[in-house]
Formats: structure tokens, C-alpha cells, sequence
């Protein structure tokens, strides 16, 4: 029997089995309740786009994100929705996601790309925002152990792009690689170490397919 903390007014046979089934898979770490805060739709996929970076950062694999049918919006159409569905298309385009596919007309589940994926995405000229690069200066501020990984992982970067003479772009590659990171990994406490393992997950991508 499902608990009642499950059941919401307006629930359709079956939905608070669905939301019970939904927490056990996913939990709240690869969960993202949009329809909880009611946001307006330029919110949403803002965070839509922070929370799959970030996720795909911490490798989570597939994650759900909750929307709302929109059965109080205008004509019962839900903006929200259309927007996410929208800027999923692009996060797939640009290498953040893999796929995504309808869970529940109120929901999506989102498989997440190999950190790998954001270097090897097609430059879209139309769309594409690169993240804002860091200031090379700032990469001296990080522990020799951690410039060391994000030196190996340009390297690797490189010569997944059949560069043959690595050493003339390492400076900017690991600029550009940092970037890329830095961009799924939030300010807050702890934060080198947490870059440092998702330099490290990404470098493990490449040597795993060596």
C-alpha cells in the first residue's frame, strides 16, 4: 500500500504509486522538482541546465526531472514543460546529455553524457554558448596535484583530436578543459577536491577507452 505521503489533491489513479516508485529509483540527489517551486519557464531551464551539468559532472547516470502536466496552465499547456523539453534537445546537442525520453506526461528521464562528450560536441553557431573561459592565472591558484591531472586530461584531449605535438596547445587546452569542468561544479566548501574528482572521472573516460 502506497503511504499517504505519496497522495497529492488532484491525483490520478495510480499517480502516488508512481511518485513512491520515481523516489525509490531515483532519490533526491538525481531528482529535479520543478513543479514544486513553480518557476517560470526562462527559470527552469536555467536550472535545468545548472542541475544537468552538475549531475553530469558527479556521474549520475540517468536522472528525473518533474515539470507538471500543466493542468492549471493556459489551455491545460504547460510552458514549463515545452521550454525543458526544448532545452534538453540542446543539452543533448552540446554534449551534456545522451538522450531523453518521456517518463510520465509530467516528467522526463535524462541519460547523462561522458564528460568526454562536452569536448567532442558540434560547434552550433546558432546556439552553442561556451562556458566563459577561466582566466589561465586562475589555474595557478590550484594544488600542483590537481594542475597535474588537468594537464594529463589535455593531453589525452589532444591527442583524442589526433593532435600529434600535444605540448604548443596544453596551456589552452587545459584552460578550455577547466572550463568545461568548472562549469558542473558549483561554488562552495570543498570545492577543489570536487573539481579534482570530476577531473579526475573525465581523465578515467579517456583511459578507459584507450
Amino acid at each position: 500500500m502506497v503511504r499517504d505521503r505519496y497522495r497529492k489533491r488532484g491525483d490520478k489513479p495510480g499517480d502516488a504509486l508512481r511518485r513512491a516508485l520515481d523516489e525509490a529509483e531515483f532519490g533526491r540527489e538525481r531528482t529535479l522538482n520543478l513543479r514544486a517551486s513553480l518557476p517560470t519557464a526562462a527559470d527552469a531551464i536555467q536550472r535545468v541546465d545548472a542541475w544537468l551539468r552538475e549531475r553530469q559532472v558527479a556521474h549520475a547516470g540517468q536522472v528525473l526531472i518533474i515539470t507538471g502536466r500543466g493542468n492549471q496552465s493556459y489551455e491545460g499547456i504547460s510552458v514549463v514543460r515545452a521550454a525543458v523539453a526544448k532545452r534538453l534537445v540542446s543539452l543533448r546537442r552540446r554534449g551534456v546529455i545522451e538522450s531523453f525520453r518521456e517518463h510520465t506526461p509530467g516528467s522526463f528521464v535524462a541519460t547523462l553524457a561522458p564528460l568526454t562528450a562536452l569536448r567532442d560536441a558540434p560547434l552550433r553557431r546558432a546556439e552553442w554558448v561556451m562556458p566563459r573561459l577561466v582566466d589561465p592565472l586562475s589555474l595557478s591558484g590550484l594544488a600542483p596535484a590537481t594542475r597535474s591531472a588537468l594537464r594529463e586530461l589535455a593531453r589525452h584531449a589532444l591527442g583524442d583530436l589526433g593532435v600529434q605535438d600535444p605540448e604548443p596547445f596544453l596551456s589552452r587546452e587545459m584552460v578550455e578543459q577547466f572550463s568545461l569542468i568548472a562549469a558542473g561544479v558549483p561554488e562552495g566548501p570543498d570545492r577543489e577536491n570536487r573539481l579534482r574528482r570530476a577531473i579526475d572521472g573525465a581523465l578515467q573516460e579517456y583511459e578507459d577507452g584507450e
